[in-house]
């Protein structure tokens, strides 16, 4: 066999390895401790929407100030969109302090990442 085709049939190969395999996307939802109620509904839908879609997100609470003195606040807003979110999504990565941030990561459960669902 010579080398051009040799060649030829590897990209072929990997061109179909490419078509097969799926992209992760992560979102990036940022809230601030203290958010309002209404603001609060408006980015959940946000992150819903973007798990239906089958895309992991991550959630940041931004402390500024006197605010870094009461991180248990972003925690409570974390963990209550956890518990508002626990039919469409599960906690990849557990809230961690970063600097003045606190940064959460959530990933769509499995039945959720159809993709009759990302037809919408």
């Amino acid at each position: 066999m010579d080398y051009g085709k040799f060649k030829y049939e590897r990209d072929i190969r990997q061109k179909e390895a490419r078509k097969k395999q799926s992209r992760i996307e992560v979102k990036e939802i940022k809230f601030r401790p203290k958010i309002d109620p209404h603001d609060y509904a408006t980015k959940k839908g946000h992150v819903e929407r973007f798990l239906r879609a089958g895309s992991r997100v991550k959630v940041t609470i931004m402390f500024r100030g006197r605010e870094m003195a009461h991180t248990e606040l972003g925690r409570r807003i974390l963990d209550r969109l956890v518990e508002d979110l626990q039919d469409l999504a599960v906690v990849d990565a557990a809230p961690k302090q970063d600097g003045r941030n606190m940064v959460m990561v959530i990933a769509p459960t499995k039945k959720q990442a159809t993709p009759a669902d990302q037809g919408s």
